[in-house]
């Protein structure tokens, strides 16, 4: 993401529990606090994988700490964020959500983000790319038919 981001003449800071100074300056991207990314940040995009150490990783004072009309974009799991203080600054108008995963899937539809302006909401697609696709929907083709024949292919049994 950094080098996308440096593509488009961004300064690029990182703040990750694991990350080192080094791997940052090698993705082209400057270490920060994780209080200085939230300050600091016209535009903040999560990339981290869900546990029980980074559930909530975002909450409502790191929402609290961003710049009114920030964008925060998260393609990786919806409940790394505080939803919550999320709704309630996007409510606000503070900030901009692009949020391509949700704390539940899929997004229900009485759900108040789906009311508010200042959201791209996707609905979780965003690891798709042209390679992913050039493959997915060939496959999901060759199993519709297979299975339309009679003859199921890439059959999960259950255990």
């Amino acid at each position: 993401m950094a080098r996308y981001a440096l593509a488009l003449d961004m300064n690029v800071v990182a703040w990750s529990p694991n990350l080192t100074e080094d791997k940052a300056r090698q993705a082209g991207a400057r270490l920060v606090s994780k209080s200085d990314l939230m300050a600091a940040s016209d535009a903040i995009s999560i990339h981290m994988v869900l546990s029980p150490r980074t559930r909530g990783i975002i909450g409502a004072e790191d929402i609290g700490r961003m710049k009114p009309g920030a964008m925060v974009i998260n393609t990786s799991r919806g409940p790394l964020i505080d939803e919550a203080a999320l709704v309630a600054a996007v409510k606000a108008g503070k900030i901009v959500a692009a949020l391509d995963v949700f704390d539940k899937e899929p997004l229900p539809d009485y759900h108040p983000l789906r009311a508010l302006s200042h959201t791209v909401l996707t609905p979780h697609l965003g690891y798709g790319v042209a390679e992913t696709w050039a493959d997915f929907y060939p496959r999901s083709i060759e199993n519709a038919l297979a299975f339309l024949n009679g003859k199921p292919i890439r059959v999960v049994a259950a255990p």
